[in-house]
C-alpha cells in the first residue's frame, strides 16, 4: 500500500514538471534506445541507403571532423554514448539527424550542398548537441506521460525500451525536434566549436547559404532539409550572430573568402569532389 501511495505522489510531481525538461530515461536507456533504432535503420536500406562510394569520404568525416568536435570538454557523454557518424546515400535530401546515444546520420545531399568544412562541423555539432542534451528521451518522457511513468516506477514492462525503439523507428516524427530543442542545439554547437579549429558560428552557414540562394520557403518543402519546421531560420542566424558578438568573434557569412578556419578547399577536395563523381 505504501508503495502505491508513493508512486501516486511521484506521478503527481512528475506530471506537474513534465514541461520543465524532466527525463525519466537514464543515460544508459538513451544508449540502448539509440542502438535499437540504429538496428532498425540498418535493416531498411531502401529507406536509408548506406553510402558505399569512396570510403575516404566517410573516413574523412569521422576522423577529421566528427572526432575533432568530440574532443570538446563540453561533451559530457563521450564514455556513455557510442558516438559515430553514418552517411545515408540520398543526394536529394539536405538533412542530418541524431539518435539517442550518439549515432549521427548525414545525407549525401547535404554533404554535396555545403560549401565548407566549418558548415559541416556546425551541423554535426548541432546533432551531437541533440544527443548530449537528450532531447529525444525528454520528448518521449513527456509523450508517454503518466502511464509510462507508472510502468517504470512499478518495475513493469521490462522490455519498454525495445518497444519504444520500435515505435520511434515507425513513427519517425519523434525525431522532429521542438523549437526550443533546435535553439539549444544551435547554442551548444557554438560552444563545442569554440574548442575546435572551426569558426564557431559554422552552424548558421547552411541557413545563410539557403537564404542567399532563395531556397528558404516558409511553406513545407518537398525536399527534406536540416531546416526544422519549427524555428525560423532567419531568427536562428540572428541568434548565432548575437552569440558571436557576445564572444567577441567576428561575424562573417558562409561565403567569406578570407577566413582560414572554414576550410573550404579541404572540403572541396575531400568531400565534394569524390561525391560529385559518385553515381548510384
Amino acid at each position: 500500500m505504501w508503495k502505491r501511495a508513493a508512486v501516486v505522489a511521484l506521478l503527481a510531481f512528475f506530471a506537474g514538471c513534465a514541461d520543465d525538461g524532466i527525463n525519466l530515461f537514464t543515460v544508459q536507456d538513451d544508449a540502448e534506445l539509440g542502438a535499437e533504432v540504429a538496428a532498425e535503420i540498418e535493416s531498411d536500406p531502401q529507406t536509408y541507403p548506406p553510402y558505399e562510394g569512396d570510403p575516404s569520404v566517410a573516413t574523412y568525416l569521422e576522423t577529421r571532423v566528427f572526432e575533432h568536435i568530440l574532443e570538446s570538454p563540453e561533451i559530457e557523454y563521450n564514455d556513455a554514448f557510442s558516438y559515430r557518424v553514418e552517411i545515408i546515400d540520398d543526394p536529394e535530401t539536405l538533412n542530418a539527424f541524431a539518435l539517442p546515444g550518439g549515432r549521427v546520420y548525414v545525407y549525401t545531399g547535404l554533404l554535396k550542398y555545403l560549401d565548407n568544412e566549418a558548415a559541416l562541423a556546425g551541423v554535426l555539432a548541432h546533432e551531437i548537441a541533440h544527443a548530449e542534451r537528450r532531447h529525444a528521451t525528454r520528448r518521449l518522457t513527456k509523450y508517454y506521460g503518466v502511464s509510462f511513468l507508472l510502468s517504470v516506477l512499478l518495475g513493469e514492462n521490462p522490455s519498454t525500451v525495445a518497444e519504444i525503439a520500435a515505435n520511434l523507428f515507425v513513427g519517425a516524427a519523434f525525431l522532429a525536434n521542438s523549437r526550443d530543442d533546435e535553439y539549444e542545439a544551435d547554442e551548444y554547437s557554438f560552444k563545442y566549436l569554440r574548442d575546435t579549429r572551426y569558426y564557431p558560428g559554422g552552424v548558421k552557414f547552411f541557413f545563410e547559404q539557403m537564404r542567399d540562394q532563395n531556397l528558404i520557403d516558409t511553406s513545407r518543402s518537398s525536399v527534406e532539409t536540416f531546416l526544422s519546421p519549427h524555428p525560423d531560420p532567419i531568427d536562428r542566424i540572428s541568434e548565432i550572430d548575437e552569440r558571436l558578438n557576445e564572444a567577441n568573434v567576428p561575424v562573417v557569412s558562409w561565403d567569406a573568402e578570407t577566413r582560414t578556419d572554414v576550410y573550404r578547399e579541404e572540403y572541396e577536395t575531400n568531400v565534394k569532389t569524390p561525391l560529385s563523381t559518385r553515381t548510384r
